[in-house]
């Protein structure tokens, strides 16, 4: 006789463990179906998701306790996001075939998965396909050269993606079989480097010809905005209940209310114009080879300063392992500021760096910028959060969203501004809403770029015109914003999530108290940081014991005021 089951013993995967096996599994495809473009992979895993998404029907959801619910739903989101996305990306894809001819990229996909099934190999019969797949290849260049293969941008940026990727799992391909299989290698030593260049010739002429760019250009953005659909997708899993437009809206109020601010910030140094006081702070940096020191004790002076007031707790040793490194110049063309999380990487001017170049990153890098992206990178943000997701119901950090992971190291941006006990002077206000401004342009110009109505030069622009970006330093965010891979919410995210936390945190914790819950402020933040990754109105639900549904939809308006 089996065991006897109850409710407390019930016959079906716990949430949690739900969770790693569905991640496990679907990494375990990805890594075996590997070519991104391969119509085999995007069968395989198209059906997993539907698989999973059709047994969570299966789970008896009002049987599950709290934690649980909350974990079908971000697993049902997740799913859910993952197999529209996969769909439109295979869409995309059928678009990107025709204009390379179609046929050696399907015959190098089947190369390189009939070698991942380990399949016998018969050198001599795939010479004559590599030579075939010349012949193809040369052709497809000589008509985007002749002006016959035309197609728009997006598409020839993406059949780059493609080729590059070709390339790249060729390699392997040849690398396993090289000299362990002698007659491999008799036949295929010649016609292999053949195809390796011929692929990169082609990526060079496409991007010369179609996207009109130097084969080696690495400062030219270029993006591929993911349109309305895949963005009203992310706002539905992400649990934000409010349009783009909205949003955006949003991004303009908060801006009215940041240059109020400043105004009156640059009035108090004696600066009738806002920009005028933003360029006095511009020009207080360190000397060359001081930076690390700046960051070092500014990150000492954030910790002290949430652990003397009680706001968070800080495991002694996450304040204790902070390593620090520095930025290369290549990776500062995409991160012009400093980045953080397990470590802190300073963004800062070597000598290899053309004069010019070497003041607008100190410019951008000054005293006050730097003092408010501390906190922001490590703690209480990006640091201290990650080091409790690590250990922390750890599954849940595969449902990593923007609005919880930024706006989280956003929110204490917001948090600190507002708090009489956090010293700023003038300099350090204007150092804190040059951030704050940054991140509503963000909201604006990252949804109207993935909606079509601003071009890439016009989000450069209004990170100049708006917030007093350094141009080098715009042109660095926004290539990080489109070309960065982030999805069509994530810029958006960081002010969106952290006013989202502003709004909870007044309706539980209040001021002194005197929130609905009265939710210490301390045990607030602690339990956001216990609960590791989620959509913030989840959060709510969870902290609050609110009723969930399973095929619940949001609904919490977190921003007043929006017509």
């Amino acid at each position: 006789m089996g065991p006897i089951q109850s409710k407390t013993t019930p016959p079906y995967e716990s949430m949690a463990d739900r969770i790693v096996r569905v991640m496990e599994d679907l990494g375990d495809l990805e890594a075996y179906y590997k070519v991104n473009t391969s119509p085999t992979r995007y069968r395989r895993i198209q059906a997993f998701f539907e698989e999973e998404i059709a047994s969570l029907k299966d789970v008896p959801f009002d049987d599950l306790d709290q934690e649980g619910k909350v974990d079908y739903i971000l697993l049902r989101n997740y799913l859910r996001y993952q197999l529209n996305g996969l769909i439109r990306d295979a869409e995309q894809e059928a678009k990107v075939l025709p204009y390379l001819g179609g046929y050696f990229t399907v015959r190098l996909t089947r190369i390189i998965e009939s070698r991942q099934a380990v399949d016998d190999v018969d050198g001599k019969q795939i010479a004559s396909w590599l030579v075939e797949c010349m012949e193809h290849i040369e052709s497809v260049r000589k008509g985007i050269v002749d002006g016959k293969e035309k197609v728009d941008p997006v598409i020839a940026l993406r059949a780059t993606k493609t080729l590059a990727e070709l390339k790249e799992h060729l390699v392997e391909w040849y690398s396993f079989y090289k000299d362990y299989d002698p007659l491999f290698t008799y036949w295929i030593s010649d016609p292999y480097p053949k195809v390796d260049k011929a692929l990169q010739n082609l990526i060079d002429t496409i991007k010369q010809v179609a996207i009109g760019i130097a084969p080696d250009d690495t400062d030219t953005i270029i993006g591929e905005p993911l349109g309305r659909a895949r963005i009203l997708e992310a706002l539905q899993s992400e649990m934000i209940p409010y349009t783009p437009e909205q949003l955006i809206e949003i991004g303009h109020k908060e801006y009215a209310w940041c240059e109020a601010e400043m105004v009156a910030a640059a009035s108090s140094l004696g600066f009738q114009n806002w920009r005028d006081a933003l360029e006095h702070v511009k020009q207080q940096y360190v000397e060359p080879g001081k930076q690390p020191q700046l960051v070092r004790d500014q990150i000492k002076e954030a910790t002290t300063y949430v652990q003397k007031h009680s706001l968070v707790t800080v495991p002694p040793l996450c304040a204790e392992t902070i390593r620090t490194y520095m930025m290369s110049p290549s990776a500062q063309k995409i991160n012009p500021f400093f980045l953080g999380g397990p470590e802190i990487i300073v963004s800062y001017p070597t000598s290899t760096m053309p004069h010019s170049q070497k003041l607008m990153s100190m410019r951008g890098n000054n005293l006050h910028f730097s003092r408010a992206t501390v906190f922001h990178e490590m703690i209480p943000g990006h640091h201290l959060h990650m080091h409790y997701m690590a250990r922390h119901r750890p599954y849940r950090q595969h449902f990593t969203t923007p609005f919880c992971i930024e706006g989280w190291a956003f929110y204490w941006e917001v948090v600190l501004y507002d708090a009489d006990s956090w010293h700023k002077t003038p300099e350090n206000k204007i150092g804190m809403l040059f951030w704050r401004m940054h991140r509503c342009a963000r909201i604006i110009f990252s949804l109207k770029y993935h909606l079509g109505a601003m071009s890439a030069q016009e989000c450069i622009e209004l990170l100049v015109d708006w917030v007093g970006h350094e141009r080098a330093t715009a042109e660095g965010e926004v290539r990080r914003s489109i070309m960065g891979d982030y999805g069509p919410l994530y810029q958006a995210g960081y002010m969106l999530g952290g006013l989202q936390l502003w709004a909870l945190r007044k309706e539980l914790v209040g001021n002194n108290g005197e929130g609905e819950g009265k939710m210490g402020e301390k045990a607030f933040h602690d339990a956001f940081l216990r609960s590791n990754q989620m959509p913030v109105e989840l959060f709510r639900a969870l902290v609050k014991g609110e009723v969930l549904e399973r095929e619940g939809e949001s609904s919490w308006e977190f921003y007043e005021g929006l017509e």
